[in-house]
């Protein structure tokens, strides 16, 4: 399944999307050796991208045509991020401009690694391939 969008760190970090409809999405990642801490474990910076987009993509999955922006983001890590993580994210309202999201990264056995929730702005995408990105507006 596809983002819709290239999105060069999520191709370089291996996120597959797996849910990309009404509202819910669900992104799989099997880390890497690269992105792993000092003690072994997923980095929390690649696990706070993996909430960060999995919020982003519930969020666009009702209007895919429309891009977002990160406005604001708080996490809680509750166990490290071991083995094949799964991000589920759902789209808890939306106003014309805004998307209020929340996420949970779980591990292979199903216990909750992290939860985040966040704010994100819906933006107009570029009209063409080869055209400049628009200015985005934050206000």
């Amino acid at each position: 399944m596809s983002f819709g969008v290239e999105i060069p760190f999520v191709t370089l970090l291996g996120f597959e999307l797996t849910v990309f409809e009404g509202g819910r999405s669900e992104i799989v990642y099997a880390p890497q050796p690269e992105h792993m801490n000092s003690f072994q474990v997923a980095h929390g910076g690649s696990i706070m991208t993996l909430l960060d987009v999995t919020m982003a993509t519930a969020a666009r999955s009702q209007t895919p045509e429309l891009g977002v922006v990160t406005i604001e983001m708080k996490t809680s890590f509750m166990r490290p991020g071991t083995g094949r993580l799964t991000g589920q994210g759902r789209l808890m309202h939306r106003t014309g401009s805004m998307a209020f999201t929340e996420a949970t990264v779980y591990n292979e056995a199903g216990e909750a690694c992290a939860h985040a929730t966040g704010t994100f702005k819906y933006v107009k995408r570029r009209e063409a391939p080869g055209q400049a990105a628009p200015a985005v507006s934050t206000d």
